[in-house]
């Protein structure tokens, strides 16, 4: 191959996107829809869920069902179902690419799927092919971008695109026409999260409707920047100060980026996660009556992310290292209720909240985001010192999920939402069926 024959990154993405997907892909992606559904429905239930449902009930009518049993056109769908599945925080997560693909690929596919009336096959596919995406553009953006974007929306954009696309059949010039448009509309800045908005769920909810309107855009014609990532004035020039351009072609005939994805157990920041883990072992070894003081190790996202002593609000709760340390201890596994306004303000919580120190530990910031670890030290009111510590949070690829707690957490979120138990069975026994071929409106018929 000449030297101007090389494909270039965007080019060389399209074609690992062009992939087949497998018997065992799908039945992950299958997983993924389930863990899905469970989050947007309790989280339609939240105040920015009411809000965005409150909007869409005054846009008019389409073929496509959402969370809440409204019927819209396909983007209108993509951006409501979008913006409800990561509220609760329970969403699923990728480490290394620090972004959330179920809430803004799923609600991009499953719209596009409606659309068309695809099978449910196609839509796994897509499912499989804009988590691949959304991943890989998740890992080259550098660790400077993340300071200031919410990744999960900047990169979420290109894999609703590509979902949208494999189910739209376009063709490789199309595929780069709907990766051009939809990075060309990437956004989503941090500055939700210093204040009390409900940003972040416009953010998904925008990534999905975005990319999906990038493709079907694409498949009538209109083109889009077929260097996106590369050029001089493309997507990592502009918002990427340290971008790592290999990560979005390496292994390109590697396993699907699905099977590396994190499926979360507990209703709050990820960046929590594995201390909420070592709290959990520490209340087996200790009286939490006699701690003195609590100190947590974490790495830098983590303590920069999740350092609120005096929470105002359950978002902020849910992005407290100190709180999730509290309330753990006090109560033990955490529920939707321990994140709650009630939770922040318990007498118990908020005194022990008040003894948490937090440091950085530049050996665990040096493994991240490969591992999310923490450590927590407690010393007791007689000078001992107890230490817990985790390399890696429960639901990543080291430490598992069983089926059994998969299944278990939908139930927990569907229960939640108000979903009767006759209700539970029939969406969990839909989603896991799409993977057999079983139908997509019976997962879609099951929606409120």
């Amino acid at each position: 191959m000449q030297a101007h024959d090389v494909a270039s990154p965007t080019e060389t993405l399209g074609r690992i996107l062009a992939r087949p997907v497998s018997a065992a892909d799908r039945a992950r992606a299958a997983l993924h829809v389930l863990d899905w559904v469970g989050c947007a429905a309790a989280g339609a239930l939240t105040p920015p869920g009411v809000a965005i449902r409150g909007w869409a009930r005054t846009l008019g009518a389409g073929p496509c069902r959402t969370i809440g049993g409204l019927s819209l056109d396909a983007r209108d769908a993509a951006l409501v179902n979008g913006a409800v599945g990561n509220v609760l925080e329970m969403d699923d997560f990728h480490r290394a690419a620090i972004v959330h693909p179920g809430p803004v690929v799923i609600p991009a596919a499953l719209a596009q799927a409606q659309a068309l009336g695809a099978s449910s096959e196609a839509m796994l596919d897509a499912v499989v092919r804009g988590m691949e995406a959304m991943i890989r553009v998740g890992r080259s953006v550098g660790p400077a971008h993340y300071r200031h974007f919410h990744t999960t929306a900047t990169c979420g954009v290109f894999g609703a695109a590509a979902a949208a696309g494999s189910l739209l059949a376009l063709n490789a010039s199309q595929g780069l026409d709907a990766l051009g448009n939809a990075g060309t509309q990437a956004a989503g800045l941090w500055q939700c999260r210093l204040e009390d908005t409900m940003s972040k769920q416009l953010h998904n909810g925008r990534a999905a409707q975005s990319g999906l309107l990038a493709a079907q855009l694409a498949a009538h014609g209109l083109t889009g920047a077929h260097r996106i990532f590369e050029g001089p004035l493309g997507f990592w020039a502009g918002l990427c100060a340290d971008a790592r351009p290999h990560e979005l072609t390496a292994d390109p005939d590697g396993p699907w980026q699905i099977h590396d994805c994190s499926f979360k157990p507990w209703p709050a920041c990820r960046h929590t996660h594995p201390l909420i883990d070592a709290a959990l072992a520490m209340r087996d070894r200790i009286e939490v009556a006699r701690i003195r003081s609590l100190r947590v190790s974490g790495y830098r996202d983590a303590i920069g992310f999740c350092n609120h002593i005096t929470p105002s609000t359950p978002v902020e709760a849910k992005f407290s290292l100190q709180h999730a340390a509290a309330v753990v201890l006090l109560r033990g596994r955490p529920t939707l209720d321990d994140f709650d306004m009630g939770a922040v303000r318990d007498p118990d919580v908020t005194a022990l909240r008040a003894r948490v120190s937090l440091s950085e530990d530049p050996a665990l910031t040096a493994r991240y985001p490969q591992h999310f670890g923490a450590a927590l030290e407690v010393e007791l009111d007689d000078g001992t010192c107890v230490i817990e510590q985790r390399t890696d949070a429960l639901g990543d690829a080291e430490c598992p999920l069983s089926m059994d707690e998969l299944l278990g957490k939908a139930r927990m979120l569907m229960e939640a939402s108000g979903y009767s138990e006759s209700k539970i069975i029939r969406m969990t026994r839909a989603c896991l069926a799409l993977a057999e071929g079983g139908p997509l409106s019976a997962v879609t018929s099951e929606l409120q």
